[in-house]
């Protein structure tokens, strides 16, 4: 038997050559984008203005992605963390987070991540398989029906490493900013890459008019490497030609992301080749005092060196904030409600 496939992963376009091969009028398939994206609909019966043998048809060669909330938790300052279930039984986490100026969501891109850097709990059981477009839509419209409230940022950065699943994350980005849908603008959306230099080459040549957040969170190869693996195969000199050469293509300012790890990547010699590294590119950096995560060698910096580092990055011309951390007392370390699900705390 055929496995139905995810409608909600279709851009407009491919919509419509499934709808025109099914004998229907090329107007049917903007109807059901915007059921599906706009009224945020999860059955196909609910889709009223089309015919119900075309409903029909759809049911039985689609499905529209609907996560199931497995767990929910607020915060204090108002963040909320979501474990959803997708359709296949797999867990991914989203969190939303409530800032003065709108609604951010993060979203989670596979379930599970390879890139097996040592600080974060998403990737300690590995990659288990891509999210299709539809279903990283779908976290969106999940968590926005739950709040009650529009999204209208977003940043992927939770579960999995974008640009390891790069087709799929490019027709999400079609669809979440079309405007048959929700239509979140491309400058509200921010990709954050551990860095993959190929893909950040083929994102560059998209001209997508998103920022480009790079987690770096060292200032060389020796730290950069105990940290992070893919420093092996792309090394901090080839990761920022690459950055440089995005900056080139697209005219958009590069951020980069630095969790401060106590003993690790915190000290005054690092804030100076940081500064070294990034001098003159008009990037920003954010500073991240990292959650606490089982199994991981690693304890946050504490505030006062956090300050001092920063002070000193801006002493040397680098533009530097300290990122509010959010949601701490629900484990809003990407990848631990997921992780204690899998371990049956949950």
């Amino acid at each position: 038997m055929e496995m139905k496939r995810c409608i909600s992963s279709l851009t407009l376009e491919q919509l419509t050559a499934e709808l025109k091969a099914m004998g229907q009028p090329g107007f049917r398939a903007k109807q059901l984008f915007h059921w599906v994206h706009q009224k945020l609909v999860t059955d196909f019966s609910a889709m009223t203005d089309q015919p119900k043998a075309l409903l029909a048809k759809l049911e039985e060669a689609f499905y529209i992605a609907a996560p199931i909330i497995e767990r929910r938790q607020e915060a204090k300052d108002g963040t909320v963390k979501y474990l959803l279930r997708m359709a296949d039984g797999n867990c991914i986490e989203t969190v939303v987070m409530r800032y003065h100026y709108g609604n951010t969501v993060c979203v989670s891109t596979q379930v599970g991540c390879r890139m097996g850097c040592r600080f974060c709990a998403s990737t300690q059981a590995g990659r288990v398989r891509n999210l299709e477009a539809g279903e990283i839509c779908s976290e969106i419209y999940t968590a926005q029906k739950d709040i009650g409230e529009r999204i209208s940022h977003i940043v992927l950065m939770g579960i999995g490493e974008p640009l390891d699943n790069f087709d799929e994350v490019m027709r999400f980005l079609e669809n979440i900013s079309s405007p048959e849908g929700v239509n979140i603008g491309m400058r509200n959306i921010s990709l954050s890459t551990c860095g993959l230099v190929p893909k950040i080459d083929m994102l560059a040549g998209k001209k997508l008019q998103l920022t480009l957040s790079v987690s770096l969170h060292a200032p060389n190869n020796d730290i950069r490497s105990g940290m992070m693996p893919v420093n092996d195969a792309y090394p901090v000199e080839v990761l920022m030609q690459a950055v440089r050469r995005y900056q080139e293509t697209t005219g958009r300012r590069v951020s980069f992301e630095y969790s401060m790890v106590r003993g690790v990547n915190d000290s005054d010699a690092c804030a100076r080749q940081l500064a070294d590294l990034i001098r003159g590119m008009g990037a920003h950096v954010n500073l991240i005092p990292i959650n606490p995560v089982d199994g991981s060698p690693y304890s946050a910096t504490d505030a006062a060196n956090v300050r001092r580092f920063q002070q000193k990055l801006e002493s040397l011309g680098v533009n530097a904030t300290v990122r509010r951390r959010l949601g701490s007392e629900i484990s809003a370390a990407c990848g631990q409600l997921r992780r204690d699900e899998m371990n049956g705390k949950a």
